[in-house]
């Protein structure tokens, strides 16, 4: 008599969950920063944010590890960008400051939160897409957690620099969070870390600068922060300037690959052996 074979128990791998877990608690942390920003704890709503932004960079990196990326996991990968890195900023903006302008202060941050999502609709709609092997280093305008750190920016510094009452101005905190809403829907070329490989001579200096920058945000919180956010800006157009490079040395490859090869005919040849001036017919 053989033994009936128990059934195997049909559920959903530890590995597979976890990125989905990690996209939840950056969730969450988008929306406490919302619940901070309305307790009128300005730096809890910032820290909350950036918690939400280094959860967000940790699931992608998690799932492409475990290989536990699907489709549910994308759309809610997005779902959660939408609210953590377009919503919530734009709340913690409007109540620290734009509130002053009544009914314009909302428009602004309305403004901001539709380019958010504008952002995150193109970026899904192009996943799938080929591109060419030089182009996976870039994103398409801002990315969703940098432009949350560029418009919460002023923020930042009037933490660190309390007597600098200008940067809490309308105008300031404003015309900021207007220009990142337009990096975001742009089609300017920013640097992604997803796809870059250190090479091997450099391996140990960049542990170095990671153990550096971890001692630094630990002892000096925001203006490490200012610093990276400052960095990233100014990175800008130094990735306009390589993604065109590239392009072109790509184009001038491709187009040095299709020219067409012009075959000479035995006779051309032959003429083209003649010394210059001598009669060829004279033969």
């Amino acid at each position: 008599m053989f033994r009936a074979r128990r059934k195997r128990f049909k559920g959903q791998s530890l590995n597979m969950m976890i990125p989905n877990l990690l996209t939840l608690m950056s969730l969450c942390a988008g929306l406490s920063a919302m619940r901070f920003a309305l307790l009128a704890k300005w730096e809890w709503a910032v820290v909350a944010v950036i918690l939400a932004g280094f959860l967000d960079n940790l699931d992608g990196r998690m799932a492409r590890l475990l290989g536990g990326g699907s489709k549910f996991g994308t759309e809610l990968d997005s779902l959660s960008d939408f609210v953590s890195f377009g919503v919530a900023p734009a709340v913690v903006l409007y109540h620290w400051s734009l509130w002053e302008l009544g009914g314009k202060g909302w428009i602004i941050v309305t403004f901001y939160c539709i380019c958010s999502a504008l952002r995150l609709a193109r970026f899904n709609s192009r996943q799938g897409e080929v591109l060419p092997p030089w182009a996976y280093n870039y994103f398409t305008g801002v990315s969703a957690p940098a432009g949350a750190g560029l418009a919460l920016l002023p923020m930042m510094i009037s933490f660190q620099f309390p007597e600098l009452e200008a940067i809490r101005s309308v105008l300031v905190v404003g015309s900021l969070a207007v220009a990142t809403a337009f990096l975001k829907i742009s089609t300017i070329p920013t640097y992604s870390l997803k796809q870059i490989k250190i090479p091997q001579p450099y391996v140990l200096p960049t542990f170095l600068l990671v153990g550096i920058f971890a001692a630094t945000l630990v002892t000096e919180f925001w203006p490490t922060f200012i610093g990276l956010v400052i960095a990233y800006f100014l990175s800008i157009p130094f990735s306009v300037r390589s993604f065109l490079h590239l392009r072109r040395e790509a184009e001038r490859i491709q187009s040095g690959m299709t020219a067409p090869r012009v075959v000479e005919s035995p006779s051309e040849s032959m003429e083209s052996l003649a010394p210059d001036g001598e009669n060829k017919d004279a033969f």
